[in-house]
């Protein structure tokens, strides 16, 4: 709960002491309430101590070992050592609190054989300065533990004066069982029922005095300044007690066990809502849900990225352990934590430890349409009230699990894809009409490329990029080991120039690329060409291919992959996995970049040995190594060239489409190109010149 005061509050306590109020008759918040003395400012206190700042001196070891004149506990006394070599102890003590120093401890302070509460270094008390740190000196001075209490910190270690002093490695769990010792009551906290001034602050909040007095809120006096204290309860009894000044500082009292705040409202009960903090526990109860608890500590900065620790590591959520047996007998938990980033961090935690498939999650309504949301449940209450509480904890959603969905997680990208926004629905045109009819590339999707050795596999795949190119701007990376870098740029360059890179035989006389041309074309290859190769003689696999194409798609923004061909990548595999097996799982890895990178991937594949070849298209099923290519490929490709002078031009190549799982992008056909030697470009043939 990260809440302000509202401004009239503000404007009520802007003198020169933050006083709490004196009223003279008329009501505080009133427009003509006459001026008010005020006689009780809030005032931040740590447990049962006055307040300490992150840079003021410590005035006595009285307080700077975590008591004051109101405390449960007499003040401990200096540990004397008798052991006779008192110089030698001595030394080690002041060699161990150089170290302790270097750390950031203030160890002026600090006594051998005791527990000191101390200002961690790490996190300095957060916002309230609250010395949250349990500091133990073992008795001969020789070794010290150390652990944060702070529900944001939980920093520990510990360290030695000189090799060989006695370890306190495991004195950490030591000093955490101090926390746990402390039983604490309302008389010795001097609680008492809150005064008329701070039941006009919470009604201000839209919390009423029987929610508070049901709740147990109460206030806190220190000399002539109070604060509110939040008591957590079980089963009636106290347990400890956070307290809340008017500079929205919160801390707690020191050494107690941490539960939920309301602990006792969700005995028994099958639905269970988790808030932020404790006005929202109470904003929860005016709409109605007495089946709400706040958690103690507030949200964390981020979701964690270690895996969960075990129970009794768990420092952070310790209440969720301590709480259990009420948490088990619920059947869906309600996250209606704050909606800004640690909140939503927070319900993250709390689901990874309570189990995803029971928890709901809350979305607060916006303020305005368009504009930001109310950040919690009392926002939510005192803006709009407590039926729109009531309907925004109704309406929970579902928290989402990774990897289970439901539709509606996706009408927006299917209300974009019926009303044709997303782009390339139908798939890009390949730039040949006649193939467009059978053939269009959608982004996502795989297609397998295959045909016997020198039909023109990968010229038709090249041809078929610098379209996409020229139509709709993409880029691609290319995976092609039988290529040599500075023949494959000639390839591309002749057809993105259309003319010959050289003066040579195969240019027919054509006249050449100029210098500037071929200049300009240096360009576009860098603007349009990424290139994916081994620096040394090792054979890449495709893990590694796919790694650097998904460095090429997020750097430059690629939309198409090429890897040519299947036979020159590295194929080991375990000893217990077969062929089969292999491609099945490496067409899986290949299918997945794609949809989830919105990249279209060409895998050119040769088939096997075909001893009775009679000169014909080859099927799909003679793919060398696994009949995997044509099941799992969403498109399948067979390019053939025409080797009979008898049967038509012998520059002809046949684009037989064998395998189109989108209907909307094609279908099953064959397509006839024309492919010219000189520039490497293919002109459709249509079907009234294949006659």
């Amino acid at each position: 709960m990260r809440l302000r005061y509202p401004h009239t509050l503000l404007a009520t306590m802007s003198m020169t002491t933050h006083p709490f109020f004196r009223s003279t008759g008329t009501h505080p918040f009133s427009p003509h309430r006459p001026h008010f003395n005020l006689c009780r400012p809030f005032f931040t206190v740590l447990c049962s101590r006055p307040p300490l700042s992150k840079n003021s001196q410590l005035p006595s070891p009285l307080t700077s070992n975590g008591y004051s004149r109101s405390s449960h506990a007499t003040v401990p006394r200096p540990v004397h050592l008798e052991n006779p070599d008192e110089n030698e102890k001595e030394r080690r003590f002041n060699i161990l609190k150089d170290k302790l120093g270097a750390v950031g401890f203030d160890t002026g302070i600090c006594v051998p054989g005791q527990y000191n509460h101390l200002l961690c270094p790490m996190c300095e008390g957060g916002d309230s300065g609250e010395t949250s740190l349990s500091l133990f000196i073992a008795l001969d001075g020789g070794s010290a533990a150390w652990v944060c209490f702070r529900g944001k910190c939980g920093w520990r270690g510990n360290t030695q004066a000189l090799a060989g002093s006695h370890s306190l490695s495991t004195a950490t769990s030591q000093v955490a069982l101090v926390k746990k010792k402390r039983e604490i009551t309302e008389e010795e906290l001097q609680l008492e029922p809150l005064c008329s001034e701070v039941l006009a602050y919470f009604s201000e909040r839209l919390i009423s005095k029987e929610t508070l007095e049901r709740n147990a809120v109460k206030q806190r006096k220190y000399d002539d300044q109070i604060v509110i204290a939040f008591t957590y309860r079980r089963n009636g009894a106290l347990v400890s007690c956070k307290y809340r000044d008017i500079n929205k500082n919160f801390w707690q009292e020191a050494n107690t066990e941490k539960i939920f705040y309301g602990l006792d409202d969700i005995k028994g009960q099958n639905d269970i809502i988790i808030v932020e903090g404790e006005m929202d526990k109470l904003a929860m109860e005016e709409a109605g849900f007495l089946n709400c608890v706040s958690v103690p500590d507030g949200a964390p900065p981020a979701v964690s990225s270690k895996e969960l620790p075990p129970r009794e590591k768990d420092t952070k959520y310790q209440y969720l352990w301590n709480c259990k047996d009420h948490l088990m007998q619920a059947s869906r938990i309600i996250l209606a934590t704050d909606g800004d980033q640690p909140g939503q961090a927070l319900a993250e935690e709390l689901a990874r430890r309570l189990g995803k498939e029971r928890c709901w999650r809350v979305r607060w309504p916006k303020k305005r349409k368009g504009d930001e949301s109310f950040k919690d449940a009392n926002e939510v209450l005192m803006y709009l009230g407590a039926d729109a509480l009531k309907e925004a904890v109704e309406n929970a959603e579902l928290y989402p699990i990774r990897g289970l969905f439901n539709f509606r997680d996706y009408f927006d990208e299917i209300d974009a894809y019926y009303h044709r926004t997303l782009g390339y629905e139908f798939g890009v045109s390949t730039g040949w009409s006649n193939l467009n009819e059978f053939y269009n590339v959608v982004p996502g999707e795989l297609t397998l490329v295959t045909g016997v050795p020198n039909s023109g596999k990968s010229e038709w795949i090249d041809a078929l990029l610098c379209n996409i190119n020229e139509i709709a701007g993409w880029k691609f990376a290319l995976c092609s080991m039988e290529n040599k870098v500075r023949e494959h740029a000639r390839k591309l360059l002749e057809k993105y120039v259309k003319k010959p890179f050289f003066e040579a035989r195969y240019g027919e006389h054509a006249e050449r690329m100029s210098l500037e041309e071929y200049e300009h074309g240096k360009l576009w290859l860098s603007d349009t060409f990424f290139l994916i190769r081994c620096e040394d003689d090792s054979l890449p696999n495709i893990k590694w291919v796919l790694d650097l194409a998904k460095a090429a798609v997020l750097r430059h923004g690629v939309r198409g992959l090429v890897i040519d061909p299947y036979n020159e990548l590295d194929h080991q595999r375990p000893t217990n996995q077969t062929e089969t097996e292999y491609v099945s799982q490496m067409l899986t890895l290949i299918k997945r970049f794609a949809q989830f990178h919105g990249c279209h991937v060409w895998f050119v594949a040769h088939p096997r040995q075909l001893h009775n070849w009679t000169g014909g298209p080859p099927n799909m099923y003679d793919i060398s190594g696994s009949a995997h290519f044509i099941n799992k490929c969403d498109n399948g490709i067979v390019i053939h060239r025409n080797r009979d002078p008898e049967a038509g031009p012998i520059d002809q190549v046949q684009v037989c489409v064998r395998k189109v799982r989108n209907k909307v992008a094609g279908t099953i056909g064959d397509a006839f190109l024309l492919y010219n030697r000189v520039t490497g470009e293919f002109t459709p043939v249509d079907k009234k010149s294949k006659k």
